[in-house]
């Protein structure tokens, strides 16, 4: 069974943030930098595989996901169950429908200088990350994250661009694990319902947290 927790799923969370780039024939790094000053929300598709520093048989997940930056985002994982992440700009509840049960902490304390930060922030990106461009590879254009705070469960972050938008992300934590996510049926800067980015513990569910 696949029980995905909040520091993992926080680790994908605003990978959805860098879902869509700027200009087709910009660099990655450039790429980048234009999505985060022209992308205000998004939503789209992904896929995930989680790879142990065992080399054991990859767990998979996919869903979609929502964000209206800063602070807000839906992250839901649809197989191969159901799992719901919301960051109402205060606090991040994830919903484990299987168990019933709900764990909230404050936003802040959740993203930190993880990829969410990408999501949730201001634009300031070079603030918690080293950037540098990465090269080619996979038919991709690669951009590399370094946090640098030493208190960050990432080693580092490669995002992968194509014609102007970001398809791959791959992301290496301080515990030999790896994870990969594929985005796809992307929409940049839609009208989306305030009603996306709150959350209300369900009648008898257990909650954990804040």
């Amino acid at each position: 069974m696949i029980r995905t927790s909040i520091a993992t799923v926080v680790r994908g969370l605003a990978l959805a943030g860098l879902l869509v780039a700027g200009q087709a024939h910009a660099d990655a790094l450039a790429q980048l930098k234009q999505f985060m000053d022209g992308t205000r929300t998004a939503r789209g598709s992904f896929s995930q595989q989680v790879l142990s520093k065992s080399g054991r048989k990859p767990q998979q997940a996919s869903g979609t996901f929502a964000f209206s930056r800063p602070g807000k985002f839906r992250w839901v994982y649809e197989k191969p169950y159901a799992q719901l992440l919301v960051g109402d700009g205060s606090k991040l509840w994830a919903f484990d429908q299987e168990l019933n049960q709900v764990t909230t902490k404050k936003l802040g304390q959740a993203l930190g200088n993880t990829p969410a930060a990408i999501l949730a922030g201001d634009n300031s990106l070079d603030k918690n990350f080293v950037l540098k461009d990465a090269g080619d590879a996979d038919g991709l254009e690669w951009v590399e994250a370094t946090p640098k705070s030493d208190d960050s469960s990432f080693e580092r972050i490669r995002m992968g661009f194509a014609g102007g938008q970001l398809k791959a992300m791959v992301l290496h934590d301080n515990f030999g694990q790896t994870t990969s996510l594929q985005f796809g049926q992307i929409e940049r800067n839609p009208s989306l319902d305030a009603g996306l980015f709150r959350f209300v513990p369900p009648k008898g569910a257990d909650v954990v947290g804040e």
